[in-house]
């Protein structure tokens, strides 16, 4: 029971760290993608950066609307990064002192809530601008949830199994995306608008949102919900390397992935987000799995 608890707290320590100096290599890789240099003042080549941005943060004044619902909007930040640091317990490790049995169902649970949690923000904000950013994102991250779902059971089928260790065992034998890549780039988008990032960013539109469901949080509980996104961003990308190759050094690469995306792809229109995901996706999982789970069961 110790054990576990000290490789759980060991676990949540680690990824925010690698939250942090993910969002430095963010940073720095826009500046090359526009020709600039990134953080490059604090420290050596800016590498303490993101700490001193989290001190910055962390000690700034927390400032709650008037109108705001004061305890859903004190709550929803801390309940979103706890969403975020509990996917972490799937890390795919094989020195892992458990083993979730139905490891990607508690995957589809955990990652379903966060509609709730992005719109409880919206709402508990009490702004209009907050409400919309957190409606569309809701949306958003509802409806690419169903194609996401149709996809892993895609390759669940293909590996017979359901903890991810499991799959990652299977895949080192026989990766699964090189059955079929078409589904592997469609994954690629999904994860991407699942997660509400560039193109698909329509949680935060500054143009048009005024920076979406956050607009009204500040300091501590704008930090938590910045940890959030980037703490699913770095899951998805191990989730996707165990499920699709098998091999973690894969996530890297897929990481990079969501900074080249926002360095080179313009916004997409919001209804034809939507469109592509109940008018393309969705058809196109349901066709493949309607014709070639059948022959893998021969």
């Amino acid at each position: 029971m110790i054990q576990h608890l000290v490789t759980t707290l060991i676990t949540y320590l680690l990824a925010l760290l690698g939250v942090a100096f993910f969002t430095l290599l963010e940073r720095k890789a826009l500046g090359y993608f526009q020709i600039r240099k990134g953080p490059n003042k604090v420290g050596m080549i800016g590498i303490p950066q993101p700490l001193a941005d989290a001190l910055k943060l962390l000690t700034k004044e927390w400032v709650t609307p008037l109108p705001a619902n004061t305890l859903p909007f004190i709550l929803t930040p801390t309940m979103m990064l706890i969403l975020a640091l509990s996917l972490w317990q799937l890390f795919p490790s094989f020195m892992s002192s458990s083993q979730v049995v139905l490891g990607t169902l508690l995957f589809l649970c955990i990652s379903s809530l966060t509609a709730y949690t992005t719109l409880m923000a919206g709402w508990s904000s009490n702004s209009k601008y907050a409400l919309l950013g957190a409606i569309r994102a809701a949306a958003q991250t509802i409806s690419y949830e169903v194609t996401m779902t149709l996809i892993i059971i895609f390759f669940l089928f293909l590996t017979t199994q359901m903890d991810i260790v499991s799959i990652r065992l299977t895949n080192q034998m026989t990766p699964t995306i090189t059955l079929f890549l078409p589904l592997g780039a469609m994954w690629l988008v999904v994860i991407l608008a699942e997660t509400n990032r560039t193109p698909f960013d329509f949680s935060e539109g500054e143009s048009e949102l005024v920076s979406g469901f956050n607009i009204e949080y500040g300091g501590a509980g704008f930090t938590f919900l910045f940890m959030a996104e980037y703490s699913n961003i770095l899951f998805m990308s191990l989730f996707t390397s165990s499920v699709l190759t098998g091999t973690l050094t894969i996530s890297i690469p897929v990481a990079t992935v969501f900074l080249w995306a926002r360095a080179t792809l313009p916004r997409y229109r919001y209804d034809l987000l939507m469109a592509m995901a109940w008018k393309s996706f969705l058809p196109l999982s349901l066709a493949i799995i309607l014709c070639l789970i059948p022959m893998l069961c021969l």
